[in-house]
């Protein structure tokens, strides 16, 4: 069972409109949303690049960066600023911005599988197998001729004569 194919500039729209809407009510520091921003900057550039495998790959391994990092800026951040909001009247909007930020940060791995199915598509070579989803690609390569195989020299006759190379 493969995945569905998911175009990149989709999953860079969804994030930055989460990000976005998390962003709504000040409560998240600058760094959120500077980490964020700077990866979907690198996935734009990954768009733009169609072929390139170190583009999406670090487009990948910025939003594996950037889950370890929202789940700490939610965590920190969260409980002060929910106490603040107790009687603000801006609270629903605070309530939003916390939800879309939890959103985005849950449909973080699973666009790590989708931009880690790009990358093997472009060529990438990092196996990652989970035993019940196959992310490998398996590509069947027996149909392919190998670079490194030469076909054998035909030996010398015993009529032909060898001359012995000294070793300098």
């Amino acid at each position: 069972m493969g995945l569905p194919v998911i175009n990149l500039k989709m999953i860079i729209t969804v994030h930055w409109l989460l990000t976005t809407w998390g962003c709504l009510y000040y409560w998240l520091p600058e760094p959120y949303i500077w980490s964020n921003y700077a990866v979907m900057a690198i996935g734009v550039w990954a768009i733009a690049q169609k072929d390139s495998i170190d583009a999406i790959a670090m487009f990948l391994i910025g939003i594996g960066i950037t889950i370890v990092l929202d789940i700490i800026h939610i965590a920190i951040n969260y409980e002060h600023s929910a106490f603040i909001q107790r009687d603000d009247p801006l609270r629903d909007q605070f309530r939003f911005s916390v939800g879309m930020a939890i959103l985005s940060l849950l449909l973080k791995p699973l666009s790590c599988l989708f931009v880690y199915q790009m990358y093997k598509e472009r060529g990438g070579e990092c196996s990652l197998n989970l035993g019940f989803l196959d992310l490998t690609g398996s590509r069947d390569r027996t149909s392919y001729q190998t670079i490194g195989d030469h076909e054998p020299q035909c030996q010398p006759s015993s009529s032909e004569t060898r001359i012995p190379v000294s070793a300098y």
